[in-house]
């Protein structure tokens, strides 16, 4: 199985991206970024646009998992078992989706499979990002009985 990372905003050097990077480099999983920025001065029109991006960023045929407030509130054991359920159904790629400052738009999120909240605070895109990251690798090592995870 491979994941592909959709996220609105680039996310430059820094101790966030080192931490993005140290999860992702632990996982069993092929993992894809993709970066996507509406250019522009932001408008009503920004959350259409980056919605579009996000959408053309994401290979065909994905599972999409996408990030949002309004999301289910999954425990760790519950994300892991819904990704091990979909790696053992032989699903080729999933894919993750995080919106801007504006959210996500409707196509973005009715074209989900998924829809996960990390909890109901607002949370900076970039910072999610690490969420989910970290959550991920926590997924892989509860599929692989490792003892990482205390839950």
């Amino acid at each position: 199985m491979r994941i592909c990372l959709a996220a609105v905003g680039r996310l430059r050097r820094g101790p966030m991206r080192e931490l993005v990077d140290t999860y992702l480099r632990r996982l069993p999983w092929t993992v894809i970024e993709r970066e996507v920025e509406a250019r522009g001065t932001p408008s009503a029109d920004t959350r259409r646009r980056e919605g579009e991006l996000l959408l053309a960023a994401l290979p065909p045929a994905v599972r999409l998992v996408v990030l949002d407030a309004a999301g289910e509130d999954l425990t760790s054991e519950a994300f892991a078992a819904r990704l091990g359920h979909w790696r053992d159904a032989g699903t080729p790629i999933v894919g993750f989706a995080i919106g801007g400052a504006e959210g996500l738009d409707d196509p973005v999120l009715q074209r989900a499979d998924l829809t996960v909240a990390f909890g109901r605070m607002t949370w900076p895109h970039q910072l999610v990002r690490v969420m989910l990251a970290e959550q991920l690798y926590r997924a892989a090592t509860i599929l692989s009985g490792h003892p990482y995870h205390r839950g």
